[in-house]
């Protein structure tokens, strides 16, 4: 949980870090452009720009007044981020299934079902979702109005306004809404645990050969015989082998490669920085914290 909640950390700090971007190119004046070839009296428009809080002037006076890019811009990433929220969202919605059931909503942003009582819905991950086709569409329709228009100000462009102070305010409302659910959610280990299965150790058992000299190209066949063999003999699992069963299929597996079967090690052994292993998470985080700051 730790690592899949560092990915959706590192999304989100990404876009921060794009928003800041954006902000610092859009944020230049157009004052002083007139309305297309700029004016004659004299005025500094760099001295206007600084005292008006902007970084700086648009360097073209026709590009002041056709311009609507910083409109783009920002809706643009509004759509990725909330593309991030939306898969953020799908992915708690299925982790909090019956099927699942790895985490449960708090009642504020869940609510019963209208027949079944047993049933709890996800509404609040379930309208974040929805919201990230709205902002979609606000793109996507705002680009439609402004293709083709000719340079200078066109009242095309005055169509700007809806779809970006819309997708301005639905992102703001999925920031709150997001950072409720995730900071009142419970986290059921003991499900997580029981959801765990020999199979997902395959990839381990590829890379305990690897650890022994052997090429991961056939490591990875090797493995994949070792799951068909389980298969074969209707066993549980591929841990169910015996060590003679393991060395009829590949001479090169030696008696430590039941330690392979270890769930916690499995994790432990991806200690890469990005990887899942305990300090890695805390790395990442760590790493995370300092850009934030």
């Amino acid at each position: 949980m730790g690592h899949w909640l560092s990915s959706y950390a590192t999304y989100f700090t990404e876009d921060y870090k794009r928003l800041q971007e954006i902000i610092t190119r859009v944020n230049q004046s157009p004052l002083g452009s007139g309305a297309l070839a700029g004016h004659p009296y004299g005025i500094d428009r760099e001295f206007l720009a600084k005292g008006l809080g902007f970084d700086g002037v648009i360097g073209n006076s026709l590009t002041a007044v056709s311009d609507r890019d910083f409109v783009v811009e920002s809706l643009f990433w509004s759509t990725l981020f909330m593309n991030h929220i939306s898969r953020f969202s799908e992915d708690l919605i299925i982790y909090s299934s019956g099927e699942f059931g790895f985490i449960k909503l708090a009642d504020a942003y869940s609510t019963g079902s209208s027949l079944m009582p047993q049933k709890k819905n996800p509404d609040s991950l379930e309208l974040l979702r929805g919201k990230s086709g709205r902002v979609f569409g606000q793109l996507s329709g705002f680009l439609m109005s402004i293709k083709s228009i000719p340079s200078t100000y066109n009242k095309d462009m005055q169509e700007d306004k809806e779809p970006l102070f819309d997708a301005l305010t639905t992102v703001e409302h999925s920031i709150l809404i997001a950072t409720g659910v995730i900071s009142t959610l419970s986290i059921d280990k003991q499900n997580m645990e029981k959801a765990l299965t020999m199979d997902m150790l395959a990839t381990d058992l590829a890379d305990y050969l690897v650890r022994k000299g052997v090429p991961f190209r056939e490591t990875h066949h090797i493995s994949g015989e070792c799951v068909r063999k389980a298969e074969e003999e209707k066993l549980s699992g591929i841990d169910q082998l015996s060590f003679e069963q393991f060395q009829q299929i590949d001479s090169r597996f030696e008696k430590d490669v039941m330690e392979t079967f270890d769930f916690e090690a499995s994790v432990e052994r991806r200690d890469a920085l990005g990887g899942t292993a305990k300090s890695a998470v805390l790395k990442q985080l760590e790493n995370l914290k300092s850009i934030l700051s």
